[in-house]
């Protein structure tokens, strides 16, 4: 089974940030891959822009460096790493000043109905001021959109702050906030399985499901990143954004269709419906860590204070959190989050866990009944996995054992799997925002995490310390197990 690609219109993408890692880790590759499987055609252009003073072929090379380096040998040839290069160019333009827009202005299109897109991955302090500069410089035509990457803001506050100055140059429909877990094949199987199946979408209530957890967990420390990590930590950096979005997924109603704001509106809903976390409730339904020296797969590790070269912080590496949603659906289904960095693996799952059967008529010889789970694997090895109750083959009674249905994404289609980049930056092209955040979204999130953080900062205490290698703080087992529960962790 293979993939169709259909081809999307003419365009020029203006990546701000064109030299930074996420410029050559991935949006670069991404748009080779595009390329190379024909979805971008006839004059369309990548135009890479930063302060730094470089020249094309320059900017070419180092292009071709990353392709080399992040795009697999089986996936990239000679001949399509050069039709690539001969659409990217590069300019030199200071963001915060006047020096280099006339030069881009003079690369981009004169047509005004060509599809235009800003991508600003750069520092969030620089999203007003270079959406500023387009306006002030005519860049900005009724075909342009922005994309603007995480963190948008600390908090509410200063979430409004960023919103508001991309907004005084661009209407909404014009904005596409990036969530790139929103463009995992899997995450938007989660979709396809709820609402496009007879079999789940009737037991997907708290009749039906006992708790939901949600894992993205990472096996590395800060890797460089640590002067933005210790201002953010994983609460801002990974729960307001990549998995309330999953959350939202999991919990939401049937949008009325596919259309991009039937969709957000029903996520929006979600965000409006959980419970607050506050002073009142804040000690049982939270748990927040900090790495500290241990073991990886590639042997010793330090602790945090250590890589931020910083003798104390309060900063979290790990959270877990029992998030409750008060509606209909979901009133009494616990929603068990966590995420960390330095842990036993990389993986990022959804397990939907569904409530025992009500009564055995098996006799003990037939072993536990174990209640059926729904596993959703994001990554790595992308694929689902329904765990059930069947019989052990053989004689000599009945038997039972806990097995599940596997499908295996790699295995079942023969094509590649898209990256989420190659798939969110078409749909920026196309003009589909069904997978970008809406303002109103990112202001309900912020909405419930705020009060978690200032209670957390108001309350002084340090983040409770987990050997690195481990899955996180044993009270993180606590705040499950008290419950009656434990965190899935078996490989799928």
């Amino acid at each position: 089974m293979t993939a169709q690609t259909i081809p999307v219109d003419p365009f020029e993408l203006v990546v701000f940030g064109g030299t930074g890692d996420l410029s050559y880790r991935k949006l670069l590759p991404a748009l080779f891959q595009r390329d190379r499987a024909g979805q971008i055609v006839g004059p369309s252009r990548i135009l890479a822009v930063s302060r730094r003073d470089l020249s094309e072929d320059a900017f070419r090379n180092a292009t071709r460096d990353a392709i080399e380096r992040f795009v697999a040998p089986a996936d990239r040839d000679p001949g399509g790493v050069e039709a690539f290069l001969k659409r990217v160019c590069y300019t030199a333009v200071d963001g915060n000043g006047d020096a280099g827009w006339t030069d881009l202005k003079d690369k981009l299109s004169k047509d005004s109905d060509f599809v235009r897109a800003f991508y600003l991955a750069v520092n969030p302090e620089l999203f007003g001021p270079i959406c500023a500069g387009a306006g002030r410089h005519g860049l900005i035509t009724d075909e342009s959109r922005v994309v603007i990457e995480k963190p948008i803001g600390k908090d509410f506050a200063t979430a409004q702050t960023v919103n508001e100055a991309v907004g005084a140059v661009f209407d909404e429909h014009q904005i596409y906030r990036i969530d790139h877990y929103l463009g995992k094949e899997t995450v938007q199987n989660l979709m396809a399985l709820r609402f496009a199946n007879a079999l789940f979408e009737p037991l997907w209530n708290a009749a039906h499901i006992d708790h939901v957890q949600i894992t993205v967990a990472e096996s590395i420390g800060v890797e460089g990143r640590g002067g933005y990590y210790d201002t953010a930590g994983a609460l801002r950096d990974m729960v307001q954004n990549h998995i309330l979005q999953l959350l939202c997924l999991v919990a939401m109603e049937a949008p009325m269709s596919m259309d991009a704001d039937a969709v957000r509106d029903e996520k929006l809903k979600v965000l409006k419906a959980l419970v607050p976390i506050d002073s009142h409730n804040i000690d049982r339904m939270t748990v927040r860590g900090q790495y500290a020296a241990g073991a990886s797969a590639g042997g010793a590790v330090n602790a945090y204070a250590d890589e931020i070269k910083g003798e104390s912080s309060t900063t979290e590496t790990f959270v877990a959190l029992k998030a409750e949603i008060a509606n209909w659906r979901w009133a009494g289904v616990p929603f068990y989050l966590r995420t960390g960095k330095r842990l036993a693996e990389r993986v990022s799952e959804i397990v939907i866990a569904f409530r025992p059967i009500p009564h055995s008529i098996f006799g003990g010889g037939a072993g536990s009944i174990v209640a059926n789970h729904l596993v959703i694997r994001l990554q790595p090895d992308e694929g689902v996995k329904l765990w059930l109750m069947i019989k052990d083959p053989g004689p000599g009674g009945m038997r039972l054992k806990h097995v599940p249905l596997d499908m295996s994404f790699a295995q079942t289609f023969a094509a590649r799997n898209p990256d989420a980049y190659e798939r969110l930056l078409m749909d920026v092209i196309r003009g589909n925002p069904t997978l970008f955040m809406r303002r109103d979204e990112v202001d309900a999130a912020w909405g419930w995490i705020d009060p978690i953080l200032s209670t957390w900062r108001a309350g002084g205490d340090m983040p409770k310390s987990y050997t690195s290698g481990t899955w996180g703080p044993s009270a993180s087992v606590a705040l499950i197990e008290r419950d009656g529960r434990t965190w899935h962790e078996e490989a799928l």
